[in-house]
């Protein structure tokens, strides 16, 4: 399974506290529509981390029946805990997922060595594809190239890697080490050009979630080798990420989606909150300036 182009990051709509199914498949069924490569649910942007069990479950298994095969489904499946991490990954193969999005153990602060074993284990008892997902400014540790060419080379179910360090050296150096069949996906909307320039082949995206063909047009265009084309579809896209982190993601992705006429509400679970009413004012303004309301 190769895991290329432009995913988006799935906000979960909540209704009154509740997953709002409904709307889940309408974004997923317009996601598609506007020519996304694939999609991720039980990412950060769909608030895993204040999700129960069961509504993790509910969230990917929908994923996957809405979806029907048209796209890959990348589930997020990763945890700090690495018996339960294997769990959400067991499920995740069960219902027919494509592969999963696993973070990188959160809060335990474990060492390289801890990284791998971690991920030695999940593939011994869950095996499938692994994307593993290297956000250190929220896990406060950073997966290193060489570990990761460790991983890439002994465990064959590490697939590839979605980078969200912004660290373009770093990127360079785990396509160095780790050759040009391992998949390395942004997670970093400002960097997305930039980041397949030196070897990337897509993005994991929260702004798709807003602007599906703006962000799966540039990366099509980047591997038909229309870099023209590319530029100008990623600097359009600029000041959407920005605006999608006016605040603490999925905030302002939710807010945008209501001002769209998506979705009904714009709730997010404790501890997050809705934007601030002075954001919402310059969420509108680019998203009008962007043609999107």
């Amino acid at each position: 399974m190769e895991f290329k182009g432009a995913y988006t990051a799935l906000v979960t709509p909540f209704t009154n506290g509740i997953v709002d199914e409904e709307e889940y498949r309408e974004h997923i069924e317009w996601q598609i529509e506007q020519g996304i490569d694939g999609l991720v649910p039980c990412g950060t942007t769909g608030e895993s981390a204040t999700l129960s069990h069961k509504e993790h479950a509910d969230v990917v298994r929908i994923c996957v029946e809405q979806v029907k095969g048209r796209v890959p489904v990348l589930a997020g499946a990763g945890s700090n805990n690495t018996a339960e991490s294997i769990e959400l990954t067991k499920f995740a193969k069960q219902v027919g997922a494509d592969g999963v999005l696993l973070i990188t153990p959160y809060y335990n602060k474990p060492t390289q060595e801890g990284l791998y074993q971690h991920y030695k284990k999940l593939a011994a008892e869950a095996p499938m594809p692994f994307i593993i997902y290297n956000v250190p400014s929220r896990t406060a540790l950073n997966l290193l190239p060489e570990t990761l060419q460790r991983m890439a080379a002994d465990i064959p179910e590490v697939v590839g890697v979605k980078e969200a360090t912004g660290d373009l050296k770093q990127v360079a150096h785990i396509r160095e080490l780790c050759g040009p069949d391992f998949q390395i996906l942004s997670g970093d909307d400002f960097t997305v050009l930039p980041l397949l320039s030196v070897g990337g082949c897509g993005v994991i995206s929260v702004v798709s979630n807003v602007a599906p063909a703006l962000v799966a047009g540039f990366c099509k265009a980047w591997a038909e080798g229309d870099t023209a084309k590319a530029l100008e579809g990623f600097l359009a896209s600029l000041p959407l990420s920005r605006a999608m982190f006016l605040e603490t993601n999925p905030s302002p992705a939710k807010a945008a989606l209501k001002l769209m006429g998506r979705v009904k509400s714009d709730e997010v679970r404790l501890p997050l909150v809705r934007m601030f009413e002075s954001n919402v004012e310059g969420l509108k303004k680019i998203l009008k300036e962007s043609g999107l309301i």
